[in-house]
């Protein structure tokens, strides 16, 4: 009963406790999930990096195909729960490309974003506009900065030296800032210089540098780098396009391929300032050996030459003219903004010291760049590019055609070793009526100094009409001014300036103004149709214009030198104090070149694996013939992925990409003299009237070429297997040459006609193959390989059987006016035509007679190659750099005139490998040019060692430091006698380029950098 009782009392008297109970049922029924999810989740923590391995704050971090998220923190970090089923998460933050990390049987993550697909990732540059990388059917290469070669250049190109396959890179020089040559898929260049078309953040660039030339008693100097006014910290990517099917959208201008330039932006997020500091030195990488004052003594004896040219001393005149070259680097850059609104503020500064006394390399550069969004849908914005740049050259006295006196290398090479350099005063020895000079004395008495300022300015507003459809402008100017001034003192006993002296003050104005206005028009149609197009309007003009004045010190009434005197000023700061009689003055301005041009892409896109592009340009240009105005540059190209295919996806797993391409187009090259096809005049000096340059021609149209290429895409292994092969064949017509009665054009006589060589054909085909493997990739270790190679042909036809184009001038004693190259039916371009070297007599000494000239070899490789490889080892990588270039040769106009040995006789030095030759040659011998000088010029260099270490965040204020040790053209392996078989004097006849030949040019630099990168 009590039981009962109490039961009963409890139920009346206690009635709230069923509700109770509900309630915590309720509260149990709620936890009871939270519980089991607790049970089926777990926690990942971890970091997020940008390209520098500073954390980066405000990431989105998402379980993808869910709403479990977070964002990092200040520092990059972050910690989330996640379902225990979860495989992966997604990183996405504005100005990065999305990317998902693996985290199965992770509980840490560190993740790098890489940049922003503007550039690479994704979407590629592309002419006029981007495309998705999947939708690219032509034979197009990206670098980005992690592809990039590392060390000290003074501009942009020399970043992708030996990266890319069918690119072949070569500098002309070992002075700093100076020219490179570039070509892309071949020679083909008949006139002119045959490089790529250069295109910066939308700008094509006109090829030319604003630093006055410089033609003295000994010759013209080397040209400088066009693209010096950039600096390659500020360089985001390059794309190179190779095929016409790619390149066509440039029509005229595109016949040797273009090079798309894409410098650095700004991204979303709290102010940063990047800083890069570094420093280093050079020496001579390679040395030409010649007889030391011990070897030179025992060569008198044994030639018999006479024995006063042993002048007792003992002294290496080339080491006198040589240095250490100091480094140093400093690059700064703010950036960052909003959704609104991004910028990047870059400064940099460049001091770079040649291995040649007196000579180097200043650059001050800045790069403004901004991207404005207006408007609350934001669909109204603004992007402003501002570079900023001034170059100022020391030039040593080294020419590209020196007589026989030489420039300062050949002078140096040639100087007896036994000769004293200096005098007893200090000063170095200079003869007065020797023509023998002093290279110390040359390098002292001579200065030469160039200032080239330049801006590229562009803005470009545009307005998103709908996500897919956008106007764009873009409105630029490239104005580019140079001054150079040049002087030989009075007590430099060279013949034509000896006690008088001479200096000589050039300006130069250079200046590109661009309009182009685009429609681009990127939209899905359908569930499996996307459509990529792109309609354009383009007008450029061309200006350039130039001064010059020169003079030579005065003399008395009677003819008595007075020169320039020693008043502690170089002789340009008063040219008026210059002998009037032998004053000149001289200026020009090239005719306004006028570009109109109108073009236009389609992208076709189905189902992710049939693709098609066309793309049609209309150039109008004022360099043409006036029945010639016009031209028309199509392409098509097509590609199957057929890794998309269900029969393959299924099946191959680690198949991610096989993709087919063939493409079809046709290019033109208009690089020939402003004003060609018209009647033009000069003023004749001294008031003598004026005399006609070249004459009209209506016909006169663009060079074309003509492109076929098939190539095929691999990927294996998610990605970390890639294969591009691509088969060309380009074929050049319409070959643009001046027609001469007697070339060049004598003042008031004969003049130059440009004509068409209509019949005549350059081919160039090849094979070309790019092979990346990412073996180990992982947070700790990474190893990593990339390699090209490119198989060319060439060959020339169709020009009359009578018709030899000559080029190649040789230079020194003995060899005024010889020619070795020709431009001729049946041969590869530019082939040597030299005697084959008959050997010695080993009884007299003297050659053994030399059968008539005929083909001897050819300047161009038959293969380049490039490979690169990364190993990392938690913070520590390294990375090597190798190229190559094989079957070529080069004819060694160094040895040829400069260090034969007849020239012991008359008291210089000569070649050690002459002098141990094995067979005692007689001084009597002619200075012959024949196959005994043309020498393999295949080599092997290591281009660049990188060895660096991330330090990561220092403290609260430095973030993401690294710091590194570059080492740069280390050695080379080759059987060329030269400094560097990468090279390419400028040696051409007329307007005709040469290739191929070497003489005392500027020595190869090895050079070592240390520097520092962080964050603030």
């Amino acid at each position: 009963m009590r039981n009962t009782s109490y039961s009963s009392n409890y139920a009346y008297e206690q009635p709230a406790p069923r509700p109770i109970l509900s309630g915590k049922l309720l509260l149990l029924s709620l936890f009871l999930p939270i519980a089991g999810y607790a049970q089926t989740a777990r926690q990942v923590t971890g970091k997020v990096l940008d390209g520098t391995g500073t954390g980066l704050p405000g990431v989105t971090v998402l379980v993808p195909g869910t709403t479990t998220g977070t964002s990092t923190g200040p520092d990059g970090g972050f910690q989330l729960q996640v379902p225990a089923n979860a495989t992966k998460l997604s990183f996405s933050f504005v100005g990065y490309a999305t990317q998902q990390v693996d985290i199965t049987g992770k509980d840490a993550v560190s993740v790098t974003l890489k940049d922003d697909a503007q550039a690479l990732g994704d979407v590629v540059v592309v002419g006029y506009g981007t495309a998705r990388k999947e939708d690219l059917t032509g034979a197009i290469s990206t670098l980005g900065t992690k592809d990039f070669n590392k060390g000290t250049f003074t501009s942009p190109d020399q970043l992708l030296q030996g990266r890319t396959s069918g690119v072949q890179l070569t500098q002309n020089s070992g002075q700093p800032g100076g020219a490179s040559t570039i070509k892309i898929r071949g020679n083909s260049a008949v006139t002119g210089t045959g490089q790529p078309l250069y295109v910066v953040d939308g700008v094509p660039l006109d090829g030319r540098s604003a630093r006055p030339g410089s033609s003295t008693a000994f010759g013209d100097s080397p040209d400088s780098n066009p693209l010096n006014f950039l600096n390659p910290a500020d360089i985001e990517s390059l794309t190179v396009l190779k095929d016409a099917s790619a390149t066509a959208i440039y029509g005229s201008r595109a016949a040797y391929g273009v090079v798309l330039i894409t410098t650095k932006r700004g991204k979303v997020g709290d102010p940063r300032l990047d800083i890069g500091v570094s420093g280093g030195f050079s020496n001579i990488m390679r040395r030409i050996k010649v007889l030391n004052a011990d070897q030179y003594r025992q060569a008198l004896t044994y030639y018999g030459a006479p024995a006063s040219n042993d002048r007792g001393l003992s002294n290496d005149a080339l080491g006198a003219i040589l240095q250490t070259g100091a480094i140093q680097n400093y690059n700064a850059a703010l950036s960052g903004g909003g959704d609104n609104g991004r910028y990047r503020l870059s400064l940099g500064y460049l001091d770079q010291k040649g291995i040649v006394k007196k000579s180097g390399f200043q650059k001050f550069s800045a790069n403004l760049a901004t991207n404005l969004k207006f408007l609350e849908s934001k669909r109204l914005g603004v992007d402003v590019n501002i570079t900023a740049s001034q170059t100022r050259e020391q030039l040593a006295p080294i020419t590209n055609n020196g007589d026989f006196r030489g420039s300062l290398i050949g002078q140096a090479l040639q100087w007896n070793p036994t000769d004293s350099l200096y005098s007893a005063n200090g000063q170095p020895v200079s003869r007065l009526g020797s023509s023998v000079i002093n290279p110390v004395a040359m390098s002292q008495y001579t200065n030469d100094n160039a200032r080239v300022s330049t801006a590229l300015a562009s803005i470009s507003p545009y307005y998103k009409f709908t996500d897919w459809l956008e106007y764009r402008a873009l409105l630029a100017i490239n104005y580019s001014t140079g001054i150079r001034r040049t002087s030989f003192d009075q007590r430099l006993n060279i013949s034509d300036y000896q006690q008088v002296g001479y200096a000589a003050v050039g300006t130069t104005e250079l200046q590109t103004q661009q309009m182009t206005h685009t429609l681009n028009f990127n939209k899905k149609l359908g569930a499996d149709f996307n459509l990529n197009a792109v309609l354009g309007y383009e007008y450029t003009k061309f200006n350039y214009a130039g001064t010059n004045i020169s003079g030579r010190g005065p003399v008395s009434a009677n003819g008595t030198p007075i020169g320039f005197g020693t008043y502690g000023l170089d002789y340009t700061n008063y040219l008026q104090f210059s002998n009037p009689s032998g004053r000149n003055i001289s200026s020009f301005a090239d005719p306004v070149t006028e570009l109109q041009s109108f073009l236009g892409r389609a992208i076709l896109n189905y189902k992710d694996r049939y693709l098609l592009t066309a793309t049609l340009r209309r150039d109008g240009s004022t360099k043409f013939g006036a029945n010639y105005r016009y031209g028309y540059f199509p392409s098509l190209s097509a590609a199957w992925d057929i890794s998309q295919e269900g029969f393959l996806k299924d099946k191959f797993a680690s198949l991610n990409q096989l993709k087919l391409r063939v493409g079809y187009g046709r290019t033109g090259n208009q690089e020939f003299p402003a004003g060609s096809s018209r009647d033009q005049f000069v003023f004749l000096a001294g008031g003598q009237g004026t005399g006609q340059l070249t004459n009209r021609n209506d016909d006169l149209k663009w060079q074309a070429d003509q492109q076929y290429n098939a190539g095929i895409d691999v990927a294996l292994f998610n990605n970390r297997l890639t294969l591009t092969a691509d088969y060309f064949n380009k074929r050049t017509t319409d070959l643009l040459y001046p027609n001469i009665p007697g070339f060049p054009a004598a003042p008031g006589g004969s003049s130059v006609i440009w004509n068409n060589l209509s019949d005549a054909l350059i081919v160039n085909k090849g094979v070309e193959l790019q092979l990346g493997v990412n073996a180990i990739d992982n947070e700790k270790v990474g190893l990593n390989f990339n390699a090209n190679v490119t198989f060319i042909k060439n060959e020339v036809s169709g020009l009359p059987a009578t018709q030899i184009i000559q080029t190649g001038t040789l230079s020194g004693q003995g060899l005024s006016g010889v020619t070795i190259e020709t431009i001729q039916n049946g041969q590869p371009l530019n082939s040597f035509i030299l005697r084959q070297d008959p050997g010695l007599n080993p009884s007299t000494g003297l050659y053994n007679d030399f059968g008539p000239a005929g083909y001897a070899g050819k300047p161009n490789p038959t293969a380049t190659a490039g490979l690169s490889a990364t190993v990392r080892y938690a913070k520590l990588s390294l990375t090597t750099n190798f190229n190559g270039v094989f079957g070529n040769q080069i004819y060694n106009n160094t040895f040829n005139s400069v260090l034969n040995v007849s020239q012991i006789r008359s008291g210089k030095n000569i070649a050690l490998a002459e002098y141990q030759s094995g067979i005692k040659e007689s001084l009597s011998n002619a200075v012959t040019p024949s196959t005994r000088y043309l020498e393999s010029g295949s080599f092997v260099k290591l281009a660049n060692v990188t060895l660096s270490y991330a330090l990561g965040d220092l403290g609260k204020a430095f973030k993401g430091a690294s710091i590194y040790a570059i080492g740069q053209n280390l050695f080379v392996i080759t059987k060329y006698r030269g400094f560097d078989p990468e090279v390419n004097t400028n040696k051409a006849f007329g307007v005709v380029p040469s290739a191929g030949i070497d003489y005392t040019g500027f020595p190869t630099a090895r050079t070592f950098t240390f520097g520092i990168n962080f964050s603030l």
